[in-house]
This record gives C-alpha cells, sequence and structure tokens, in this order.
C-alpha cells in the first residue's frame, strides 16, 4: 500500500484572483498537469482520492479519479494551514488502508508531513509534483509534462 501525497497542480496567480482562496481555479498548465496524473499513476492500485476541499486540488485530481471510477472525496484533514491534520490522516492510512491513496494538497501541509515523516528532500515540492510513500520509504515523482 502506498499514499500518494500530491501537491495541486498550477493554479491562478493569487495576487490576480478576485474571489476567495479557495475557489482559485487551476490555469490551462495546471489541467494538463492533472490530466498528466492519470498516466503517471497507471502501475498504481488507488483505492482512494481525497482532497482539500479546494477547488485547485479538487480539479487536480478529478481526472484521476474519473479514470479510475472513483469519486474525490473532500478532506478537511487535507487544507492549506492544517499540517497536523494531514500529518494524522497519513498514519491513520498506513495503519489501515488496502490499497493505494491518493491525497491532493497544499506545499504547506506536504512538506509538514514529509518533515514529520522524516523525508530528506531538496527543496520545495513543486506544484503537481508527488511524494509516495510506502514500506520501503519515499519517493518523488516530478510534475507531469504540461504541453
Amino acid at each position: 500500500m502506498a499514499v500518494l501525497l500530491v501537491r495541486h497542480a498550477k493554479a491562478g496567480n493569487p495576487g490576480r484572483w478576485p474571489g476567495p482562496d479557495d475557489l482559485r481555479p487551476l490555469t490551462a498548465k495546471g489541467d494538463a498537469q492533472a490530466a498528466g496524473l492519470v498516466e503517471a499513476y497507471a502501475g498504481f492500485d488507488i483505492g482512494r482520492v481525497l482532497s482539500s476541499p479546494y477547488l485547485r486540488c479538487v480539479q487536480t485530481v478529478a481526472p484521476l479519479a474519473a479514470d479510475r471510477g472513483a469519486v474525490v472525496e473532500a478532506c478537511a484533514d487535507l487544507a492549506e494551514g492544517h499540517g497536523h491534520a494531514g500529518v494524522a490522516l497519513v498514519r491513520s492510512l498506513f495503519a489501515g488502508a488496502a490499497s493505494d491513496v491518493v491525497l491532493c494538497t497544499h506545499g504547506d501541509v506536504i512538506e509538514e508531513v514529509l518533515d514529520a515523516l522524516g523525508v530528506v528532500r531538496d527543496g520545495w515540492t513543486a506544484k503537481g509534483a508527488t511524494w509516495v510513500l510506502d514500506a520501503a520509504g519515499a519517493r518523488h515523482l516530478p510534475p507531469p509534462e504540461a504541453g
């Protein structure tokens, strides 16, 4: 069983977005990154797709969920600023998930989860990138190419 911890794909500039930040959508590049996750995760047996309730996160994993016949489960524990809850969620999934689980969240939550798990890395996790966490440790998947 693996937890695939993905940072939401490229979204619009928060300084230029006139609405609430949780409703800020993906850009065209972000949409392409999201579509690329279908192929990037082809070798995984994904049983669940959980996402921060922020629109950009839901949009990031929506093509994957549709491809797998799953629904995107909104999860407040993955919302921006909820790193401690994200850590607890990842630990609980390691204890009880039978198949691979995708979690789409924000950079701050990912970094807190990785720190809590002792994952050594260079720099910040890029938008659209994934960390695969399993019994063997952690490995990084770069963002899918976005035409």
